[in-house]
């Protein structure tokens, strides 16, 4: 018999507002326990809860930029019920009229996801378990989120961990939501079940994954597991699942519910959002280019490899910072492979890129790269300074006495030394291998510092090599 994977993900996105979805506390990430909350978003008895306006414009822009229709009238629904971190023991969310509808989501390899839709809603608190008790801390209550609800159209652990980074890169790129991961700015619920003819497999979620790499090592083993059951001639449990990161593997945590359970009503003390078209195309025209249309472009009138300008499009710090390098007229590929070669490996995580704190001005980058593209510096050279730069936090002109090169005289010196203190690599190449050559290239890069320019050193050394022959 076929199977195949059926997949949809919910992502909860905090949206960076400044306050509260319904009230004036502030949303900053941290801060002392129970400092950032107040009697509206503890659901405190008379407390009133005021919507904020801002939370529903970004709305809008989220669902704008993934291709969804905005919806004229909203209305905000009481979600029922009991957990520790929801003192009011509801949540106010959106249940049959959200805000968003019918959007997607286009992968690298064609394949859409489509949304369904993208609704506003309030987020719970937070529990602590320390050393067998469990704290609360209530300063999350009421920060402002989106729920971005696909289609079950994911077929492979591979697609969803793209549509969750391209649906980050877009957030981020709108200027929405940091969409920081570690600190739960973007949680995923993950829905896994088997498809396939004849077969009807119950559906169970994975809560509140947050990272990508997480994402799909839980796909790949849920579904795993559900094959196992059923080609054992078991049935599958609907259930509410967590994956444990450190035996790989899914963990029951409840039954799954239905929204029959969550007792949806509309809420009492707020009336409908009535959303003016004029807003939307107010909105829809200050939304910036977006990463798949600006990676494109950086294919089609800069010559980019895809692979590399999907790396930069990714984050959106590091496209604005690309651009302006390529504003200043640096060669493209130069610069792209600088930001991808070099910064890349200085920024190992996300965050960083994300935050792309270089230090380094585009005026910099742009002459470090020309000075490549020029041939007046070799790549390891302007490899190593930048670095350098990176890690000190200096401007390039600290640098420039590094960066005048060699003339032809100290040049040949040098390669009749490597020639001298290398006759290994030298006899092998007499006798014909030619990737002995890269012994002496990588002693002229060391003698040299990187300023030696290696494609003239070429040049010299098989020159003073043929004399030899």
């Amino acid at each position: 018999m076929s199977y195949r994977l059926v997949c949809g993900i919910e992502t909860h996105i905090e949206l960076a507002t400044a306050t509260k979805i319904f009230c004036g506390c502030a949303t900053a990430f941290g801060g002392q326990p129970n400092t950032r909350c107040c009697p509206v978003c503890t659901g405190q008895p008379g407390s009133l809860p005021v919507l904020n306006r801002r939370v529903v414009e970004y709305a809008i822009r989220a669902g704008l930029a993934v291709n969804c229709t905005i919806n004229e009238v909203a209305s905000l629904d009481r979600k029922n019920y009991f957990y520790p971190d929801l003192p009011k023991a509801y949540q106010i969310s959106q249940y049959d009229r959200p805000i968003c509808e019918n959007g997607c989501i286009a992968l690298d390899g064609g394949k859409r996801i489509r949304i369904k839709r993208i609704h506003i809603e309030e987020d719970a608190g937070k529990l602590i378990h320390i050393g067998g008790r469990t704290l609360v801390d209530y300063n999350r209550c009421g920060v402002p989120l989106i729920e971005v609800v696909t289609e079950p159209d994911i077929e492979t652990p591979a697609q969803a961990g793209e549509y969750i980074e391209k649906l980050q890169a877009i957030m981020r790129a709108i200027g929405i939501s940091d969409c920081r991961m570690q600190e739960g700015s973007l949680r995923c619920d993950v829905n896994v079940s088997v498809g396939g003819e004849g077969i009807s497999s119950a559906r169970t979620e994975i809560k509140n994954m947050n990272s990508v790499s997480q994402i799909v090592r839980a796909i790949e083993y849920e579904y795993s597991r559900q094959l196992s059951v059923i080609e054992g001639g078991g049935r599958v449990e609907r259930a509410t699942l967590r994956f444990d990161e450190r035996t790989g593997s899914t963990v029951v945590m409840r039954g799954k519910e239905d929204s029959g359970d969550y007792r949806y009503f509309p809420e009492p003390d707020l009336p409908a959002v009535l959303i003016p078209r004029e807003l939307v195309a107010e909105i829809s025209a200050c939304l910036p280019e977006l990463p798949a249309a600006r990676a494109e472009r950086y294919v089609k009138e800069l010559g980019m490899d895809e692979a590399n300008a999907r790396l930069i499009c990714r984050y959106n710090a590091v496209a604005v910072f690309a651009e302006r390098v390529f504003s200043l007229g640096a060669d493209v590929r130069t610069a792209t492979n600088l930001i991808v070669g070099t910064l890349y490996s200085l920024l190992s995580t996300e965050d960083e890129r994300e935050k792309f704190d270089i230090f380094v001005t585009a005026e910099d980058f742009a002459e470090l790269a020309e000075l490549v593209a020029g041939g007046k510096i070799g790549v390891t050279l302007a490899q190593m300074t930048l670095t350098e730069m990176v890690s000190s936090r200096r401007p390039l002109a600290d640098f420039r006495g590094r960066l005048e090169g060699m003339d032809e005289n100290q040049l040949e010196d040098l390669c009749r030394k490597a020639i001298e203190c290398n006759p290994r690599a030298v006899d092998d190449f007499l006798s014909g291998k030619e990737k002995a050559l890269s012994g002496l290239f990588g002693f002229i890069k060391k003698q040299s510092q990187g300023r030696a320019d290696i494609r003239e050193a070429e040049r010299v050394l098989r020159r003073l090599l043929k004399e030899k022959q």
